[in-house]
């Protein structure tokens, strides 16, 4: 048995499934995760949901700096017992979807990796809270199930090409690091998991003329799935059928194509296109 599920049992503490707690103990797993995420000596780490802290320990014998945010008040004292011999360590209770990320990592080497075993009930909803918050990160590395990662890491016109995979490709460079089976954790959720690392690009995958534009015409492009983009424009952007073709053309696409077909370059165009009908609009009112 590994230590820290030695702790765990002695503690007394149980597993809250409503926080999704499914922990690794197995050390070699756990140090090649590490690796994985590729953190450095002079680099520090914002880590979500740290656990009972088995790879909070491996981060803190590479980074520079591990700034852990748990949730469960319960296992504060059990992290600040393990991790009392870590002089590059620190932990904060709370909830990463209602904190002050910004003011939690000012103090923090930038740019810093994000390295985080959430629960998957809160993926999607953290991804997008990092992606479009302004920390300054050098990559996120996630355990994720399974499902999660194939639609993080899909390409148009597959199956999981969706708002989630245009939002990561947009910002990051996502790649899938290793397949974690449930056996690898305790308790064991009922699906596999994934670990992916998403460097984040030094510039947009694609140049956009404004980014709220830009999503927009994402969520116009998965509106109305297996039907095509004209119709997501009319249903989303509430634009008459003919004023949608004219995007459509402006952009040079097919009227016929389907939105979730649409590449980010395709997207961008436009997104673009529908930027300068919003402008011309304006210069209309504001001429009349």
């Amino acid at each position: 048995m590994s230590k820290t599920r030695e702790r765990i049992r002695e503690s007394n503490l149980r597993y809250r499934h409503s926080l999704g707690q499914n922990f690794i103990y197995d050390e070699d797993l756990l140090a090649a995760l590490v690796a994985d995420a590729g953190v450095g000596p002079e680099e520090d780490v914002l880590e979500i949901g740290p656990g009972a802290g088995s790879l909070t320990k491996h981060l803190c014998g590479r980074a520079h700096h591990v700034m852990s945010l748990e949730l469960d008040e319960r296992l504060i004292p059990l992290l600040n017992a393990y991790m009392a011999e870590q002089n590059n360590f620190s932990l904060v209770q709370g909830d990463v979807m209602t904190a002050d990320l910004a003011e939690l990592t000012k103090e923090m080497r930038r740019p810093f990796a994000v390295v985080a075993n959430i629960p998957y009930y809160i993926t999607t909803p953290l991804i997008t809270r990092l992606l479009t918050s302004d920390l300054p990160f050098s990559r996120l590395a996630l355990m994720v199930q399974k499902e999660v990662a194939e639609k993080i890491l899909s390409h148009p016109g597959e199956e999981g090409w969706g708002p989630l995979a245009v939002r990561c490709r947009y910002a990051c460079d996502p790649y899938l690091a290793r397949i974690v089976p449930a056996a690898c954790f305790t308790p064991a959720p009922k699906v596999d998991s994934a670990f992916v690392v998403l460097p984040r690009r030094a510039e947009p995958a694609v140049r956009v003329r404004e980014e709220k534009a830009f999503f927009q015409i994402v969520t116009a492009a998965f509106a109305l799935r297996r039907k095509t983009m004209t119709n997501g424009l009319c249903a989303s952007l509430r634009l008459s059928r003919e004023e949608a073709l004219g995007l459509m053309r402006a952009a040079g696409l097919d009227e016929r194509i389907r939105g979730e077909r649409l590449t980010l370059e395709e997207m961008a165009r436009l997104a673009d296109a529908w930027k300068e009908l919003r402008d011309a609009g304006k210069d209309e009112r504001g001429n009349s």
